[in-house]
């Protein structure tokens, strides 16, 4: 019980496509509820083929979901009610639901100049993750696109279902290298094929927290950390960090883009 206290106390907190290319014909299908690619969602336009590297995502997003944890992965103490082994899978929506379509990167991404590193790039702020997004013609997913690519129509906790696999993500490892230092345990972009989301989008939970923007309206600024990272977390579509201003950067904190 203390070693998993002082792992969870430790927790306080791009390649250029040249080719256009259709989504696989397998994204729309994977999440039950979700619109099938090319078809027309109420409310939106026709969405345009992603590039290369990125994956389509269309279908109705829940901008307020209710989830119920039916078992802790902690005994009980200070942070019994953090990491949930296993949700129910009747999630609640209580907002209404609402079109999205957009496209995002499906994994990870490195800085250029990076490309010799198969692991994505790390200790990126804000601010240099939105330049490198923008170079390319992206920019920084918002909260909610975010969300959505995760979780998929069908409200999904973790991005490959309702039952926490730690073995599917890169999530619940702590290890320290020298004394006061973390061991860099990021893993290569691919390397996680079953941290897949309903939409064919890898590494959502885990490896690294990637940098978002707050949904316009919304309140609040508008730098914003997701996925958590290979450390002990709640490793959830919704879990958000918010701590955090535009220059900071740690071994914990990278990007993805989308359009």
């Amino acid at each position: 019980m203390l070693v998993v206290a002082s792992m969870l106390m430790a927790l306080t907190t791009c390649v250029a496509y040249d080719d256009a290319a259709l989504p696989p014909s397998h994204v729309a299908s994977i999440s039950e509820g979700a619109e099938g690619i090319g078809e027309r969602v109420e409310g939106t336009t026709d969405l345009e083929p992603c590039p290369l590297g990125m994956a389509a995502v269309t279908g109705s997003y829940c901008p307020d979901v209710e989830h119920k944890c039916l078992r802790w992965l902690d005994p009980p103490g200070k942070y019994h009610e953090f990491r949930c082994a296993e949700y129910a899978t009747d999630p609640v929506c209580r907002a209404p639901r609402r079109a999205m379509r957009f496209c995002i990167d499906r994994d990870e991404q490195r800085l250029v100049g990076a490309a010799s590193d198969p692991r994505p790039s790390n200790n990126v702020s804000w601010v240099e993750a939105k330049q490198a997004c923008a170079a390319r013609g992206a920019r920084l997913c918002t909260q909610s696109e975010w969300q959505f690519a995760c979780e998929g129509a069908e409200m999904r906790p973790y991005p490959y279902g309702f039952v926490r696999d730690s073995e599917a993500c890169n999530i619940d490892h702590f290890e320290l290298g020298r004394p006061g230092a973390l061991r860099d345990l990021r893993t290569a972009t691919g390397g996680n094929p079953r941290c897949a989301s309903p939409f064919g989008v890898l590494d959502l939970a885990g490896n690294l927290e990637e940098w978002v923007t707050r949904d316009p309206g919304s309140g609040g600024k508008a730098t914003l950390l997701k996925g958590s990272w290979w450390m002990p977390g709640r490793s959830t579509c919704r879990a958000t960090n918010a701590g955090h201003d535009e220059v900071y950067h740690g071994a914990e904190t990278g990007f993805r883009c989308c359009r």
